[in-house]
């Protein structure tokens, strides 16, 4: 029997929404879905244990930052990530192609690969894609990401087609030394918001998608309407087959739109990082718990919400614990920001299943808003 393999469940009549099963050797993971990003091998602010109870089917870690530390080798010896940080259930890992391009202090990107300053001590390092296949081999994630160049928004079109075929040059590389049965390889689209450029990826990727795709590089600074106009175009031509991982995107409105674009599986670091600067999400849209409004105010954070935090805290105590810099604050908004995005994303399965999206999509924008703050 295949280790990795996808069902469409239920597919919506109105749109590109898709219910599905990723089969996986961890687990099953029922999609769409939202999986909450371990960057250092943890989710900031949450044990494994309540991301267990809150609905948390998969989890991601960074490739950059374990291979500076702990290093790659060290959690290879300790039995691989699954062990190390205690999760029995599915885990990918990104390249580390985003961080080397965005946190290195210095990097010289070049077909071979990209030579670079670590942003923690300042040591020179080289990753090839066979050097970030052996990383991610030695972390032992379920799902693996080959190693791409993401073009900045602003690029030109020929800086982002040279970035774009760089990526796909290191895809045929990355695929000649990923033997590891146990892992699969989801390959990455890139070409920036170059409408012929996407397609030209998607094109020349597919044959290296087994058994998931990626779309990487949006999200980084387009407008949402340009990113969204990118989905729609890209859509008719994503193979049925195969989830579809639209890398770094976790707002509630960009789900929900990007389900109805056919995208089955989103992360971000975005639930833990507003909640440690005391932000909310809530069916109501954004709460900043910090203001002065919530001093008195001793209803729950979200009144349609049954996570932990909601049941037992009021915004004038969250308010009180960010205010006063208590890391309790910070873990119950992150551990109700992560609650929310995971419901959402059941809540939008089953409104695919039931055959009420459209119906779904209405009554959540009616309460929550358009919001573009996030």
């Amino acid at each position: 029997m295949e280790k990795f393999s996808f069902e469409v469940i239920k597919q919506d009549k109105y749109s590109g929404a898709r219910a599905g099963i990723l089969h996986t050797p961890h687990g099953d993971i029922e999609t769409p879905i939202y999986m909450p990003v371990g960057t250092q091998a943890t989710v900031k602010g949450i044990l494994p244990k309540d991301l267990k109870e809150i609905g948390a089917q998969i989890i991601l870690s960074n490739t950059y930052h374990l291979y500076m530390r702990p290093g790659d080798d060290l959690v290879k010896r300790a039995g691989g990530l699954h062990k190390f940080m205690n999760w029995d259930s599915p885990i990918l890992t990104d390249s580390g192609g985003f961080q080397v391009f965005s946190l290195a202090k210095l990097n010289d990107i070049t077909d071979e690969g990209v030579k670079f300053r670590s942003h923690v001590d300042g040591s020179y390092h080289m990753i090839t894609p066979e050097k970030a296949m052996d990383i991610e081999h030695n972390l032992g994630a379920d799902i693996i990401m080959a190693f791409d160049q993401c073009s900045e928004y602003g690029a030109t079109y020929d800086q982002s087609k040279k970035a774009m075929h760089r990526t796909l040059y290191w895809l045929e590389r990355c695929a000649k030394v990923h033997e590891n049965g146990d892992q699969t390889l989801f390959p990455i689209v890139q070409g920036n918001v170059f409408k012929d450029l996407r397609a030209e990826s998607l094109r020349e990727t597919i044959p290296y998608a087994q058994h998931g795709i990626a779309i990487g590089g949006l999200s980084v600074g387009e407008p949402k309407e340009l990113m969204y106009s990118v989905m729609d175009d890209m859509l008719p031509y994503y193979p049925s087959h195969l989830p579809r991982y639209l890398m770094g995107v976790g707002s509630p409105d960009c789900i929900i739109e990007g389900v109805l674009r056919g995208i089955d599986m989103f992360d971000c670091v975005l639930a833990t990082r507003i909640a440690r600067n005391g932000t909310a999400m809530t069916s109501r849209g954004r709460i900043v718990v910090r203001n002065g409004a919530y001093k008195e105010d001793f209803t729950p954070l979200d009144p349609e919400c049954d996570c932990y935090c909601c049941r037992n805290y009021t915004k004038a105590y969250l308010r009180h614990m960010v205010n006063v810099g208590e890391m309790t604050g910070a873990m119950l908004l992150s551990l109700h920001n992560t609650y929310f995005l995971l419901k959402l994303a059941r809540d939008i399965r089953k409104a695919i299943i039931d055959g009420n999206l459209k119906e779904f999509t209405e009554e959540f924008y009616a309460k929550y808003g358009r919001d573009k703050n996030f």
